[in-house]
C-alpha cells in the first residue's frame, strides 16, 4: 500500500537528487533535499485539510485533482512562481529571468541579490501572517502550552496579527532596511521594504478572503444538496449519490486550489530564504509537493488522520523562525545551513512530543486529551 502510493513521489525524489549531484554538485544536492523536507512539512496540514475535503468528491473529481491538480501545484506554484517574483522584484521579463539564470548566473545573482529586500520583506510579513494567525488562534492541542495559552487569550483582540506585523514591518524598515545588502553594498531600501512589506501582507488578506469565499460557496452546496436528497428521500425518488456529488464537486475543486496556492505560497517564499537559486528551488519544492499529493491519497485511502497532533505546530514555528529570518536578511547574510535546519529541528521536535504524547495516553488507559495532553507537550 505505501509502496504503490509513494512509488511516483520516491522515484522522482531519486532522480530529482541524482540529476542535482551530476548537474549542480553535491551543495545542490543538499539544498534540494532540504527544500524537499521544508515542503512536505509545511505542507503536512495541507495533505491533512485536502484529505478532508478531497474524500467528498466522487472517482473523477478525485482523479481531477491528483492528475490536473498536481500540475498547476508543481510547475505552477512551484516552478512559475518563484520566477514571478524574481522577474517583478528585479523589473525584467519571466523569460529574461530564466535566460539570465542559465546563461548569465552571475548577472542574475546580482539582480537577485538587489531584489532580495523586496522578496525578503514580501515574503517575511507573509510568513508572519500565518504563523501570527496560527498562535493567536485557541486551539485543543497546545506543544508549547506555557507560551500559546496567553498568546490564545491575547488573540481575541481584533486584528492583533495585521498589527504584530505592521510593527514588525515598520521595526525592519528603520533598522535593517537603511543598510541593506545589495551588489552595490548597503544601501537604503525603507521604501521598498515598506511597500513589498504591505503588499505581502495584502496578498495573504487576499488568499485567505478567496479560501473563505469558497469554502462559503461550499457549504451553501451541501446543504442545498442535502436538502434535495432528502425532498427526494420523502418522496420515495431515488437519489444519485454521484450527481449530488458532481454538483458540488467544481467548487470542491476550485475550494481545494485556492487552499493548495495558498499553503504552498509559506514553501516558495521560505524557500528564498535558504536559496536564490530558482532550479534548485523548483526541484526542491517540486519533490515536497508530490510527497504532499501522495500522503493526500494515503490518508484518503486509509480513512483514518495521522495522529501526530503536534506536528502542524512544529511546521507553523517553523514558518515563524523562516519569517524572521527573511526580515533580519534584509540586511544581514545568514547561511543557508542554519535557515534550513531550523525548520528541520522544529519538525523532529514536535513530532518526538507527538510520540510522547501517544506513549503517555497509552500508558494512560487511551484517555481523553486535554490538560494531560499539554503535560505531556513540554520541549
Amino acid at each position: 500500500m505505501v509502496l504503490k502510493t509513494f512509488g511516483w513521489s520516491f522515484a522522482i525524489t531519486a532522480l530529482g537528487l541524482a540529476f542535482a549531484a551530476w548537474q549542480w554538485g553535491w551543495e545542490a544536492f543538499g539544498v534540494v533535499l532540504i527544500l524537499s523536507i521544508l515542503e512536505i512539512s509545511l505542507s503536512f496540514d495541507n495533505a491533512v485539510v485536502n484529505a478532508g475535503i478531497l474524500k467528498k468528491m466522487n472517482a473523477f473529481w478525485q482523479k481531477i485533482f491528483l492528475t490536473i491538480g498536481i500540475l498547476i501545484a508543481v510547475f505552477g506554484m512551484r516552478l512559475v512562481f518563484p520566477v514571478a517574483i524574481v522577474a517583478i522584484s528585479a523589473k525584467v521579463g519571466p523569460i529574461e529571468a530564466v535566460q539570465l539564470a542559465l546563461d548569465e548566473p552571475e548577472r542574475y545573482e546580482a539582480l537577485v541579490t538587489d531584489a532580495h529586500p523586496a522578496i525578503a520583506a514580501f515574503g517575511g510579513m507573509f510568513l508572519l501572517m500565518i504563523f501570527l494567525d496560527f498562535i493567536f488562534e485557541d486551539r485543543d492541542h497546545k506543544w508549547l502550552a506555557w507560551l500559546e495559552r496567553p498568546l490564545a487569550k491575547l488573540g481575541k483582540v481584533d486584528m492583533l496579527s495585521v498589527c504584530v506585523a505592521l510593527i514588525a514591518l515598520l521595526v525592519t524598515a528603520m533598522t535593517f532596511a537603511t543598510h541593506a545588502h545589495t551588489s552595490a553594498g548597503h544601501v537604503d531600501k525603507s521604501t521598498t521594504v515598506l511597500l513589498s512589506g504591505v503588499a505581502g501582507l495584502i496578498t495573504y488578506l487576499i488568499v485567505g478572503g478567496l479560501s473563505g469565499f469558497f469554502e462559503n460557496k461550499l457549504e451553501e452546496e451541501e446543504e442545498r444538496e442535502h436538502e434535495e436528497e432528502e425532498k427526494a428521500k420523502a418522496e420515495g425518488k431515488p437519489v444519485s449519490a454521484v450527481g449530488l456529488a458532481g454538483k458540488a464537486a467544481f467548487f470542491l475543486f476550485l475550494y481545494l486550489e485556492v487552499l493548495d496556492a495558498s499553503f504552498s505560497f509559506d514553501g516558495v517564499i521560505g524557500a528564498f530564504a535558504i536559496t536564490n537559486h530558482i532550479f534548485w528551488m523548483a526541484l526542491g519544492l517540486g519533490i515536497g509537493a508530490m510527497y504532499v499529493r501522495s500522503l493526500t491519497v494515503y490518508l484518503v485511502r486509509e480513512g483514518t488522520l495521522d495522529d501526530y497532533v503536534y506536528l502542524e505546530h512544529g511546521a507553523h514555528y517553523a514558518i515563524g523562525a523562516l519569517a524572521v529570518i527573511l526580515l533580519v536578511t534584509v540586511q544581514h547574510e545568514i547561511s543557508e545551513l542554519i535557515t534550513g535546519s531550523i525548520g528541520v529541528v522544529l519538525i523532529a521536535l514536535s513530532f518526538w512530543s507527538s510520540v510522547r504524547r501517544n506513549k503517555a495516553l497509552a500508558a494512560a488507559g487511551g484517555g481523553s486529551s486535554g490538560d494531560k495532553t499539554e503535560v505531556t507537550s513540554g520541549v
